[in-house]
């Protein structure tokens, strides 16, 4: 049961039919966002990258999702849209408006317990990771880059309290903006990177939805 301590208060929900619609239609987008990343083909990926998260949003504002999950999402959306910019400043904003997205998470899982030894395995990877790529990052991203991954970090560590699913979409979306920091470090990168980039991305925003609602209302309603 949610803590008391914790905004996880759910909306009203809505038919299921009109929830089954949108995420069919959030499935759909991913995988022609997905499809077009693999066959290079850009027009694909443009139109349907920003669909993304308004739809999941729609679809957990239909099961009655508590508002900070459903705006989370939109600070997504806002994020997504920045990055397909290509300049300096977008991608500042871009992690900004993903930066208020982590902040409605964190509050969204509130005072929940999790595990100490976990937070240490976070923690250590925040500092391997940083250290890592810091000398790669170009100098006037290095302090944001490192203030942002401290906040994405505790929020991958915090999801873990609503449970095993929101807690592998938290880690996910860890390893999907680590996959964007190597890029921009000029690490050497997976073939196809930003389809792995997406992949994760898209896997980690479904299971922090999916792992919210279990926790509001338990695998039936969910899995329904």
């Amino acid at each position: 049961m949610p803590s008391r301590t914790t905004p996880l208060a759910p909306s009203r929900a809505l038919p299921l039919t009109a929830s089954r619609v949108l995420l069919g239609a959030f499935l759909l987008a991913a995988a022609v966002d997905l499809g077009s990343l693999l066959a290079g083909a850009d027009t694909g990926h443009l139109v349907a990258k920003p669909l993304l998260m308004p739809l999941l949003a729609a679809y957990a504002a239909t099961r009655g999702a508590p508002k900070l999950l459903v705006t989370a999402l939109l600070f997504g959306w806002g994020g997504d849209v920045l990055l397909l910019l290509d300049a300096d400043w977008a991608f500042l904003a871009g992690m900004g408006s993903f930066a208020l997205g982590h902040v409605c998470y964190l509050t969204l899982f509130g005072r929940r317990r999790t595990s100490p030894a976990l937070g240490a395995l976070y923690a250590a990877a925040l500092a391997g990771t940083v250290l890592a790529l810091w000398p790669g990052l170009p100098a006037d991203l290095r302090i944001p880059v490192a203030g942002y991954s401290l906040l994405l970090t505790a929020m991958a560590y915090r999801s873990s309290s609503l449970g095993v699913i929101a807690g592998i979409g938290g880690a996910l979306f860890l390893l999907s903006d680590t996959l964007i920091a190597t890029g921009i470090a000029e690490w050497p990168q997976l073939p196809a990177p930003d389809f792995w980039v997406m992949l994760t991305y898209i896997a980690a925003q479904y299971l922090l939805t999916a792992g919210t609602l279990q926790a509001m209302y338990g695998e039936r309603r969910t899995s329904s």
